[in-house]
């Protein structure tokens, strides 16, 4: 006998747990004893645990609580043979077969982030569009057959990293070799970049210093770091997937750029009303409404303006297709870069994926819109996770505008 298996009450002690009056009682012994009440026909939860578990054996994640499910399995067993009549233990093996495909779908890994870890959204993957949950093979069968797959991430979530991370090992096991673009990295650091990946390609520290990453305010280069290690064992493409420093702050002090840069950037013609109005609103909320309200149309042109370079990223020299690694208001498919992949690349195949924090106040699925202007998520999927931080961003914001306030004052 597995000594992980605990000793289980006898049979008679069983069905009078379950005939007394006190439903609290029973309830609390089902929780403690769900394969034996299982076994004993009794109409329960599967409680094996509070998410579908995966079954893949050569899955990440998938060691730790595939122990635990042996020992569950090893108990449901040994419960049937309680069982007194072939009735109970029929039906304890048809849930038992029943269970598998529920023990098949999402999963959450060991997170890392802590906030909201047992949320009973966190591990799942929904697809907005058909209004179900994905399964992990569901997921993987569908960035595989992507030809461009946008990763849409909160960037300071580590387990948005280790997701995306995975999502690419998917689509290169389906034989693919998709170039990677950055929102982290502009074109200025691209020369370095190539060259210091040229010279010491297995130094992915290095990759690190050539782009400078340390002085960059991008999250710890550590978070980022399996991402570049992937495509050095891959040989895959990398590429920079943003405007330069010099680019960002001409656009948006309103500064001339030249009429045949306006037009590679896309933002030659005025937006209309209704895709103008809700990028405004979301460019005065993320600056705690701080920004001049002068600022704020050419904040909207800067905004279109990464769209439109990261769109060029993917399509441009990559004939296996392209994978974008960018903050999930980039990838959302109603505008954003697949706005600008419809206009310049019809007919080719996008899959755009968020990973989206869960809201202890939000347990379904479809209401996560709202904190994009949406009915439902503007993805083609989503996969929620604990969330990395609770602190307030504009009280953050806040702090650093007095700080360098009394800088100025000290350096007069």
């Amino acid at each position: 006998m597995d000594s992980a298996v605990p000793d289980l009450p006898a049979q008679p002690e069983i069905l009078a747990a379950f005939h007394e009056s006190d439903g609290s009682r029973r309830e609390r012994w089902t929780k403690q004893h769900p394969m034996v009440a299982i076994a004993n026909g009794l109409r329960i939860e599967f409680p094996i645990s509070r998410r579908p578990l995966p079954w893949r054996p050569f899955h990440p994640f998938a060691s730790r609580r595939a122990k635990r499910d042996k020992r569950c399995l090893l108990l449901l067993f040994w419960s049937i043979t309680l069982a007194g009549d072939a009735m109970p233990r029929l039906l304890a093996i048809l849930l038992l077969l029943a269970a598998f495909p529920a023990v098949a779908q999402d999963f959450g890994p060991p997170w890392t982030t802590a906030l909201s870890a047992t949320h009973p959204l966190v591990g799942r993957i929904w697809s907005p569009a058909e209004g179900r949950y994905l399964r992990q093979q569901d997921l993987s069968d569908r960035l595989g057959k992507a030809d461009i797959v946008l990763l849409g991430e909160r960037h300071d979530n580590p387990d948005h990293h280790r997701l995306q991370t995975w999502a690419l090992e998917k689509i290169i096991a389906a034989g693919r070799h998709p170039a990677l673009a950055f929102e982290m990295i502009g074109p200025e650091r691209k020369a370095a970049f190539d060259s210091r990946r040229a010279a010491a390609p297995d130094d992915i520290d290095g990759l690190g210093e050539a782009l400078d990453w340390a002085h960059s305010n991008w999250p710890d280069w550590n978070q980022y770091r399996p991402l570049f290690a992937l495509a050095v064992a891959a040989h895959l493409p990398v590429r920079p997937a943003n405007l330069s420093k010099e680019t960002v702050q001409t656009i948006a002090r309103g500064m001339p750029v030249g009429d045949d840069a306006k037009r590679g950037y896309g933002i030659d013609q005025p937006l209309p009303e209704f895709l103008f109005a809700p990028m405004a609103e979301e460019i005065r909320q993320s600056h705690c409404g701080r920004l001049p309200e002068r600022a704020v149309s050419p904040m909207v042109d800067v905004q279109r303006a990464r769209d439109r370079v990261m769109a060029l990223a993917l399509m441009t020299d990559a004939p296996e297709g392209a994978v974008l690694i960018a903050g999930a208001g980039h990838t959302r498919a109603d505008r954003g870069v697949p706005l600008h992949l419809r206009v310049l690349a019809p007919g080719r195949p996008v899959f755009s994926l968020a990973f989206i924090e869960v809201d202890d106040d939000r347990a379904d699925p479809a209401s996560y819109g709202e904190a994009y202007g949406a009915a439902t998520p503007p993805f083609d999927a989503v996969w929620f996770t604990p969330r990395a931080t609770d602190d307030d961003p504009c009280a953050e914001m806040e702090r650093l505008m007095q700080r360098k306030a009394m800088d100025r004052k000290s350096e007069r």
